[in-house]
């Protein structure tokens, strides 16, 4: 075995001293640190959880002085630590590779790292560990990821069936366009009577997609509109004045925390997304409005109400 293929399935730490093309740097590591969580692209690792172990090591430039056994001083194996519990709260993944990348970014936004190694292996997936490895450095995360003091905070609309329908709906949402923050509009389900599943996953799922269904209504209305489901595709179009639908499916089933109501229950679950993206106003038109959302609420019969 060539000792390249050897270090690539090497402890982080022997393959991070063998590959350094700088000067020394010193390294801290965390070594064979376990979490019990929901990952993985498969319909079998939806709602359960399997073992993960991660190992890491950080170079970090060398202190110049003494050390003076001050804490403030150095990376504390803390903020290693903190970075995964951080992103494996975030959102539910897929994808290894993407939790890799997300702690490594959070990683190298502490002044004092330099690098990142990052190996991420399932332990309860076959016989051995199945898992991957990246090595990232601080000129490679110029183009992070949005932090939450970044990001817009939206006004979120939840539209009734009868506002959709209302014949000024344009007029409405040119009023709204008109405000000083970003416009999500949320929906629930049509009126129509859906199908009825006996288990309560499936029922999930097929009334998720009977919010979205309507979501692509309401598009179909006005042009502006255009249906969204990733976190990435709404934090980009916040920023560029594009109007959103919201279609539930992606981050309702990724949360970590996710909503406990019904999923039938449209406006509750828009006041869980309005908490979601930290909104700084949620406007019910047309519904009765939660009673225990997580941001400020306004509640309108009719959309005609904002002219």
């Amino acid at each position: 075995m060539s000792n390249e293929v050897r270090l690539a399935f090497a402890h982080p730490q022997e393959r991070a001293e063998a590959s350094s093309d700088h000067a020394p740097l010193d390294r801290i590591s965390l070594r064979d640190h376990i979490a019990e969580i929901e990952i993985g692209a498969f319909q079998a690792e939806r709602g359960t959880t399997q073992r993960i172990c991660f190992n890491v090591v950080v170079e970090v430039q060398p202190l110049t002085g003494d050390v003076d056994d001050d804490v403030d001083r150095i990376l504390s194996y803390d903020r290693v630590t903190e970075a995964i519990a951080h992103e494996l709260s975030a959102e539910r993944l897929n994808l290894l590779e993407t939790l890799a990348e997300r702690i490594a970014e959070r990683i190298l936004l502490e002044p004092q790292a330099i690098r990142v190694f990052v190996r991420i292996e399932k332990l309860d997936r076959g016989p051995g560990a199945l898992g991957v490895e990246i090595v990232r450095a601080r000129r490679e995360s110029s183009a992070r990821r949005p932090l939450p003091d970044d990001i817009p905070h939206p006004r979120v609309v939840y539209l009734s069936n009868a506002a959709m329908a209302d014949p000024d709906l344009g007029k409405m949402i040119d009023k709204l366009v008109a405000s000083d923050a970003p416009l999500i509009f949320c929906v629930g389900v049509p009126d129509q009577v859906g199908p009825v599943a006996g288990a309560p996953l499936a029922q999930r799922r097929i009334d998720l997609l009977a919010i979205e269904q309507n979501g692509w209504v309401l598009a179909g209305l006005d042009r502006r509109c255009v249906v969204v489901e990733t976190r990435t595709e709404l934090d980009w179009a916040m920023k560029n004045g594009q109007i959103c639908v919201w279609a539930p499916s992606k981050i309702v089933l990724d949360a970590v925390d996710g909503p406990v109501t019904q999923h039938s229950e449209g406006v509750a679950l828009a006041a869980w997304f309005s908490g979601l993206l930290g909104a700084c106003e949620m406007l019910v038109i047309g519904e009765t409005p939660p009673g225990d959302a997580p941001v400020p609420v306004r509640a309108l019969t009719k959309g005609a109400e904002l002219f």
